[in-house]
């Protein structure tokens, strides 16, 4: 029924386990803080070459 040796599942489990702590614990926060990052720092480029927002004088 199943083609895989138990230790061939388990060392798969393991791996998968790895890269779910990976994905969770260092991609997403480093993702996140990189794009707020970079939304922020083309907000402050535009504010510098266009001006602030809102009515001129």
């Amino acid at each position: 029924m199943d083609d895989q040796p138990a230790s061939s599942q388990e060392h798969r489990q393991k791996y998968e386990l790895r890269l779910f702590v990976f994905l969770i614990v260092f991609l997403f926060p480093i993702l996140s803080v990189a794009v707020v990052g970079g939304y922020g720092f083309i907000v402050w480029m535009s504010q510098i070459l266009m001006g602030p927002p809102g009515p001129p004088g």
